[in-house]
């Protein structure tokens, strides 16, 4: 099969030249539109629920409404695991679905589930579906700040949300954008029950009254002169006043009486569970999410090109500043890895050039590098991978085997071709090149089976952990079979073309070869005079290098440098959050002597509608 492969490929050597022109176009245009991240798709499909329980303990929260959705939710098709957390008047649940399923299928179980154990909830207890997000996390932090303190953490959060919130989530892989501090904005009714008791009237009056107050309605319509016209019941308001002057009962007379005799109506913030702050001052900090299988480089700099559109929107005085990037640790760890398969690149051209001390074997030779990642790079993208540090670490290793098919063939082939040209009636080139390369076939073979043979017990890992590290053998494996592919096919085409007239094959070996050869058959002969010192002297090594592997230190994944510190402050739990930000203040002004700091970033509790649970003890 092989050999007919060589001859097809010789055959039709235009075509094979030609073919590998243009798969090397597509390759590295696919590679330049391949998404990037730091790690694999780890996103294994889960749904969040999250309901607000306000008032609740953690205690009552876990009885009456994580109890009865984690029941309901054991019960979907699918589902392999239910995990919750519930905190005051919060109670997040987890549903885990196995790998490889459609998480928007997931979805629709999980919606159809809770609409089932709705009717055992509080009615106050309104359940909704987190949104598809990224295990990766926040890939941003978005500080939101006043440095002059001419704006208010208060209207900073307006600010946030109802500006460049939206606008972040105008763009295509931004799955959530969550803001932490200042406050939100809601009418403050604090009845006086002295005042309600002279008037008799109750705390449910006022409610009654207050739900009915800011509400429009609809009239109908009205026809006149050929035209129609929507009657509207206008009763929605932002002014204090129109609820203050909204009647809550009557005087026996008739007379109303206004909400603002019985109660004060002021604007403030909801009650929070979570605050910000930024280098030691209120601010509010945005947390971006993005979508699995975006580009996280790519949907960065589309972020920070919406903040600099929006900043010049902004009221004097606020401004934005990203606090942390997850793009600049990427971007790091790809380019750390880039560097290594450069420099790897390079050695190999020279080591080549020491070696056959020729510019034509030398080319023919390294094309199998760029072919075989180019490869390697359609294939991932048809499986659906990234551009990450495991796929890239996959080919990084194979970068020094990419060559070995290639360069057996061709010196085999050169050396064919110098026996060739010293006969009295030379053979045709082709047939030379023909049987060169197909002398060689079975050694190839065989180092190509058992190269990969080594990474097969990595496609057996599951989990987390398969998920993490088949990538890399992916990688590796398709890069030594396309190296392979290239041996026997494109380096047999090239050597045809290129190497029948080349000066190398009208002299012998290169210089830095036979000096090679004549210290090797010395140091040959010294080993055969001395067999068991060098069995002894190799077993003990193997002792020695065995004996130091149980003292290696152990991890799942080396240590990362991002740029940035995270330190967490837990303080004793019922600490409320005015002490938690007076202690987070003291640690940001700490940090601040330390002369590498450039800024700093506090989150403590949790904001609205995270899918976190921490207390407002913890920072």
């Amino acid at each position: 099969m092989i050999n007919r492969l060589l001859r097809l490929s010789l055959d039709n050597r235009l075509f094979v030249v030609a073919a590998a022109t243009m798969l090397l176009i597509y390759g590295f245009w696919t590679v330049l539109h391949l998404p990037v991240d730091v790690f694999p798709d780890l996103n294994r499909p889960t749904v969040t629920i999250l309901t607000e329980a306000r008032g609740l303990a953690p205690e009552e929260v876990e009885a009456l409404v994580t109890k009865p959705i984690e029941t309901a939710m054991n019960g979907a098709p699918g589902v392999e695991r239910v995990r919750s957390a519930s905190a005051v008047g919060l109670s997040i649940t987890f549903v885990e679905f196995a790998w490889g399923t459609d998480v928007y299928r997931d979805r629709q179980l999980v919606s159809e589930k809770l609409q089932l154990v709705r009717d055992q909830l509080p009615p106050y207890a309104e359940p909704s579906m987190g949104p598809v997000s990224s295990i990766m996390g926040e890939i941003a932090l978005i500080g939101v700040e006043s440095p002059t303190g001419a704006i208010t953490p208060f209207d900073l959060r307006t600010l946030a949300e109802q500006v460049i919130g939206r606008r972040l989530l105008t763009i295509p892989g931004a799955s959530q954008v969550i803001a932490i501090g200042g406050g939100l904005k809601q009418f403050i009714i604090e009845p006086d029950p002295q005042k309600l008791a002279a008037v008799n009237l109750t705390l449910d009056d006022v409610v009654r009254a207050m739900e009915s107050a800011s509400v429009n309605t609809t009239g109908g319509f009205l026809s006149q002169g050929g035209r129609e016209l929507v009657v509207r019941n206008v009763g929605r308001t932002t002014d204090p006043a129109d609820f203050a002057s909204t009647p809550v009962g009557a005087f026996p007379g008739g007379v109303a009486i206004p909400l603002g005799a019985v109660a004060d109506v002021t604007v403030g913030a909801a009650p929070k569970r979570g605050d910000a702050g930024i280098d030691g001052k209120s601010a509010v900090i945005l947390m971006v999410q993005k979508q699995p299988g975006t580009d996280t480089i790519k949907l960065t700099r589309q972020i920070e090109a919406a903040l600099h559109e929006v900043e010049p929107a902004l009221p004097e005085g606020a401004r934005t500043r990203v606090l942390f990037r997850q793009a600049t640790f990427i971007e790091a760890a790809i380019k750390n890895v880039e560097e290594a398969l450069r420099d790897g690149a390079i050695l190999v051209t020279i080591v080549l050039f020491l070696f056959l001390l020729n510019f034509r074997t030398t080319a023919i030779t390294l094309t199998a590098i760029p072919l075989s990642l180019v490869v390697a790079a359609i294939v991932m993208k048809l499986m659906g991978q990234t551009i990450n540090t495991m796929t890239l670490g996959g080919i990084a290793i194979a970068m020094g085997e990419l060559v070995d098919d290639a360069i057996v063939g061709v010196e085999n082939v050169l050396r064919r071709l110098r026996e060739n040209r010293a006969l009295p009636v030379p053979r045709p080139p082709l047939s030379v090149v023909f049987e060169a390369s197909s002398e060689v076939r079975s050694s190839i073979v065989y180092a190509t089976i058992l190269v990969i043979l080594v990474f097969l017990p990595m496609f057996a890992l599951g989990g987390i952990e398969g998920r993490l590290f088949t990538p890399l053998g992916q990688a590796y494996v398709i890069s030594i079979l396309a190296s392979f592919v290239v041996s026997v096919t494109l380096t047999p085409a090239l050597c045809l073309y290129l190497l029948p007239r080349a000066k190398a094959t009208a002299h012998g070996d290169a210089p830095f070869v036979r000096w090679l050869k004549r210290h090797d058959r010395r140091l040959l002969e010294k080993v055969l005079d001395r067999p068991w010192a060098t069995v002894i002297a190799t077993a003990i090594a193997v002792l020695v290098a065995a004996a130091i592997v149980p003292m290696l230190g152990r991890e799942f994944l080396p240590p990362f440098n991002e740029g940035t510190a995270t330190i967490n402050l837990i303080a004793r739990p019922g600490t409320s959050l005015d002490e938690s930000n007076r202690i987070g203040t003291m640690a940001e002004a700490l940090l601040h002597q330390v002369p590498e700091v450039v800024s700093t970033g506090r989150r403590t509790g949790r904001a609205e509608r995270d899918e976190h649970a921490e207390g407002v003890h913890y920072t």
